[in-house]
């Protein structure tokens, strides 16, 4: 597919890409050069306040507990007093 830079340097992505990736007005696209090609990759951006989450060390310890879950290892109580209880307190 061709498509022609215009004025301020815009260009439209032809509709068959934009419903194939389920494209939107406002979605962002990271752009980069992969040797002598420009790369338009669609990407969520995430609230720098939120960043953390996505770190390696969040990620396996998120991996952790799910597991823990999911192997019955993590306990639940239906009241403060059962919770205090089990606690030993």
């Amino acid at each position: 597919m061709l498509t022609e830079i215009r004025s301020r340097s815009q260009i439209t992505i032809p509709s068959e890409i934009i419903k194939k990736l389920n494209l939107k007005q406002g979605d962002i696209l990271d752009v980069d050069i992969d040797g002598d090609q420009i790369v338009l990759r669609p990407v969520i951006a995430i609230p720098k306040d939120q960043a953390y989450f996505w770190t390696n060390e969040w990620q396996s310890e998120e991996k952790q507990v799910q597991s823990d879950i999911e192997n019955s290892k993590i306990k639940s109580a239906k009241s403060k007093n059962e919770l205090f209880e089990d606690l030993g307190l």
